[in-house]
């Protein structure tokens, strides 16, 4: 039966809802990493380095589609909330038509600034090459790479969360299919896993287009539109806080490599990107909670449903808790088997991964709290709060916890670094909840 975002949601209708956000979310994670394991295991270990090198750049790029995909979903939820359907069509319209634009230019000059960048970061010989090739693929298909992102907002919001979640399956297959074969079969090598990745974008921002484009059921279709320079800023505003977080992840990422290469060389940059895999994984069901339920918070915000605010903010709450203890519990259990998938070819590199990941799996009881405390603000329209919580979570406490940590504990106050960051983003996230709860009345 269909959930309609104006209904009552109860713990198990919450969970139905978001269950396809999260698996998407899930999803997408998985397949990323799976260029990790095909090119870690066949092709080597400083490809992989390069992949992990480079990736935090082109995360940067691509937060253009998370930042359209939530603040314009928050908007459009809002304004779906408050009764006018056309005006929510406008809106979602006008926001395609931007950022396919705006992605185009981004790709053509990331394609062109590449080299300097990787270079200017710290990569040099072999290491360099295989960045610029690996990144100039992906830059390709960046239009439907920030599409995809954007998409997988808008499913929600438009009330077709499962019909999202397919189309990222099916993007998710393309890739790790095309992996198995450009770089297991046929030995492509670095450039055939950046290959499967390309077209597996395209694969999921390309149905989604077109499913938009064409009539269908869900809430949203793409139709004329006229500029609205209020609704574009409205979005940036409340999307802000997810482009704050993927660019300042991004940037805190190349800080981290440079700390692991100053006090392990190529085998910490190896370690981190592991880390970075599982955590991609396990941050994912968040993520998609706080995507899945975004929607739903933000029309009864608009429809000034308090009560139903207070009933979703109650049980998220209880629902990321228990998550929280359950991450904690598989990063501690699987952590000799996944650090085994990616380096258990190479004694030294497997200890120091397994380390990391014990001290690292701890970060995931708090993770949750601020990544749900900044989408609810966002929902709520309130792009500022959201975007300092982010900002403080990812750039704030994580700079100076790797910049200071490691200076007492060597390259464990690294894996250190990660937790105490978000403890604190778990507590400053508390303080603005209670902060605000006079202004939106959710508690």
């Amino acid at each position: 039966m269909k959930i309609r975002l104006s209904e009552h949601f109860s713990y198990k209708k919450l969970l139905r809802f978001t269950l396809p956000s999260i698996i998407m979310m899930i999803f997408t994670s998985i397949y990323g990493v799976v260029d990790g394991f095909f090119v870690s295991n066949y092709v080597g270990k400083t490809p992989f380095a390069a992949v992990n090198f480079i990736m935090p750049f082109l995360m940067i790029l691509g937060a253009l589609g998370f930042m359209f995909g939530t603040g314009g979903s928050a908007l459009i939820s809002k304004t779906m909330g408050e009764g006018d359907m056309n005006r929510a069509n406008r809106i979602f319209s006008l926001l395609i038509y931007v950022s396919i634009a705006c992605s185009i230019v981004i790709g053509i000059l990331g394609i062109l600034f590449v080299r300097p960048i990787a270079s200017a970061l710290g990569a040099e010989g072999k290491m360099l090459d295989q960045c610029v090739v690996y990144g100039r693929l992906i830059l390709i298909a960046l239009p439907a790479y920030i599409l995809q992102f954007e998409f997988q907002s808008f499913f929600a919001a438009a009330e077709k969360p499962q019909l999202g979640l397919v189309v990222t399956v099916a993007a998710g297959v393309t890739n790790m299919v095309l992996d198995a074969l450009l770089v297991a079969v046929f030995s492509f090598g670095l450039a055939g896993a950046a290959i499967a990745t390309a077209v597996s974008q395209a694969v999921g921002g390309g149905i989604s287009l077109i499913y938009f484009a064409r009539k269908n059921t869900s809430l949203l279709k793409l139709t004329k539109t006229a500029f609205d320079g209020r609704a574009i800023l409205k979005t940036c505003a409340n999307g802000s806080s997810e482009l704050m977080t993927n660019i300042s992840m991004s940037i805190v990422s190349m800080l981290y490599n440079a700390q692991l290469m100053k006090y392990a060389g190529e085998d910490g940059i190896a370690a981190y990107g592991v880390l970075m895999y599982v955590n991609m994984i396990f941050l994912a069901a968040f993520i998609g909670y706080a995507v899945g339920t975004a929607p739903v918070i933000g029309y009864h915000f608009g429809a000034e449903n308090h009560l139903e605010l207070k009933s979703i903010l109650k049980k998220s709450t209880a629902i990321l808790s228990i998550c929280a203890i359950g991450m904690l519990a598989l990063g501690i259990l699987l952590s000799y088997p996944l650090a085994n998938i990616f380096v258990g070819y190479d004694k030294g590199l497997m200890d120091l991964t397994l380390r990391a990941f014990r001290i690292f799996s701890f970060s995931f009881l708090f993770a949750g709290f601020a990544i749900f405390g900044s989408s609810f603000f966002t929902a709520l329209n309130d792009g500022l709060t959201s975007a300092l919580i982010s900002f403080l979570r990812t750039m704030v406490f994580q700079i100076a916890a790797v910049l200071i940590l490691p200076v007492i504990f060597g390259i464990d106050g690294i894996w250190f670094s990660i937790v105490a960051a978000e403890v604190i983003a778990a507590i400053v996230t508390a303080l603005f909840v209670l902060g605000k709860k006079g202004k939106y009345h959710y508690l």
